[in-house]
């Protein structure tokens, strides 16, 4: 009789229950490192934030003094608005550079020098300024741009290094408001300052680089940095991620560089128009009337952050109605911008738009690429945003000049475009990577 050979047989049960369970476990998992961490956590938000606080301050808190440089160094509108648009274009033109050594190099490594110089060109442009020499200013404007470029954008990226899912959404949106809460701020302390002397802001800005650069290397630790790659092959990835994601990148891009064009051309706008008569309003209040607006969109924008998580769904809902918001709003001054209180209403409602529109294209953007090309494509994104303030305040200015309604008849007309690209091109999947 052969001898059979004794087998054991296996039998696994999967129960759906289980399975739930260990979903659910996960995500507890998930919370306690969340919570866990918890006042480590708000000290890294806290320090992160900083970041794009500094960086705002260097157009927004400017944005009030423009109409006295103007005649303190005897320029016309169209040089004053170059103090903006100097800053924005050098760091448009730089960002996407630093974004790649970011990647090669590190996060904090590029974010600590950039404070340092930043700071150090705020004191050469207030030295300018007390020399009355537009060119020195103008030089010193180009340098703090270079060195902006290593600023939040860099901030933005280390973002989605440290932390994934919900927890990156919510320092995403949080990034997003305190770049609201210093858009809010600087026209304030700005119209303060100049109550000392109309260049004190230039000397503000090595102070307020310095907290944030004792923040950064006291309060973030940076995750261990992934293995350096050379330029051909991250230009080839780059190009391969485009190819892949072009389409909705693109436009992605295009409408966070539009709501900050719109964003600082209208600031600019409104800056002028209010110590025009009939209203010849400056100094503090000024700064209060301008910070209106952009309270709505810092509201809207941290609490946006914090609800969409990477629900790609919600996101693609905010993101149409927040250019819907923008789109009408703006139409509607075609017709009330000459009422100041239903114009600054309408700016209000515009803002509000623009605070759901930013964190969600924000999330997106991260969530698109590996942690190793991460810099780079937040680089551009980021760049072609500095192009839209870079943009905003002269072309405004040359559209004043030739019709107030011509303003608004742009603005109104480039956002429902925006909308209908956006509608059409960008459809992010219902639940977005981590």
């Amino acid at each position: 009789m052969a001898k059979t050979k004794s087998r054991k047989l296996n039998i696994t049960f999967e129960s759906d229950i289980d399975l739930e369970r260990e979903s659910e476990s996960s995500e507890k998992t998930e919370k306690k490192k969340t919570n866990g961490g918890g006042k480590g956590r708000i000290w890294e938000f806290i320090a992160i934030a900083t970041i794009p606080i500094v960086l705002v301050f260097g157009n927004s808190m400017l944005v009030p003094v423009l109409p006295q440089m103007q005649r303190e160094l005897g320029i016309n509108k169209f040089q004053s608005s170059l103090i903006i648009s100097i800053f924005s274009l050098a760091a448009g033109i730089f960002i996407p550079v630093i974004g790649y050594l970011s990647d090669r190099f590190g996060r904090k490594v590029i974010i600590i020098p950039a404070l340092i110089v930043y700071g150090g060109a705020g004191l050469l442009a207030g030295f300018g300024a007390i020399w009355d020499s537009y060119t020195v200013i103008i030089i010193a404007r180009a340098i703090q741009g270079m060195a902006a470029a290593g600023t939040a954008p860099i901030a933005m990226a280390l973002v989605g290094d440290m932390y994934k899912g919900g927890t990156e959404s919510q320092a995403l949106g949080l990034i997003e408001a305190s770049n609201g809460v210093g858009k809010v701020l600087s026209p304030i302390i700005g119209s303060l300052l100049v109550l000392i002397v109309w260049y004190a802001s230039f000397f503000a800005f090595p102070v307020f680089c310095a907290l944030s650069l004792l923040a950064v290397l006291f309060m973030i630790k940076e995750p261990k940095h992934e293995k350096k790659q050379d330029l051909k092959s991250y230009i080839g990835k780059l190009g391969e991620i485009f190819k892949e994601k072009g389409r909705w990148l693109i436009t992605s891009f295009f409408a966070g560089s539009l709501g900050l064009f719109i964003l600082f051309g209208v600031l600019f706008y409104l800056s002028n128009t209010l110590e025009d008569p009939p209203y010849k309003i400056d100094g503090v209040m000024k700064g209060l009337i301008l910070a209106i607006p952009l309270l709505g969109m810092v509201i809207t924008s941290y609490t946006t952050g914090s609800l969409i998580k990477k629900k790609g769904t919600l996101i693609r809902w905010l993101i149409n109605i927040g250019l819907v918001m923008m789109s009408v709003s703006l139409a509607a001054t075609i017709f009330f911008f000459t009422n100041i209180y239903v114009f600054i209403g309408l700016l209000t409602l515009s803002s509000i738009g623009t605070g759901l529109l930013l964190p969600c294209l924000n999330t997106m953007i991260t969530g698109a690429v590996q942690k190793s090309e991460r810099g780079m494509i937040t680089s551009l994104y980021n760049s072609l945003r500095f192009l839209g303030v870079a943009f905003g305040p002269p072309l405004f200015g040359w559209m004043m000049d030739q019709s107030d309604r011509l303003v608004f008849i742009s603005v109104s007309a480039l956002s429902f475009i925006t909308l209908g690209l956006v509608f059409f091109l960008i459809r992010p999947p219902a639940k977005l990577a981590e």
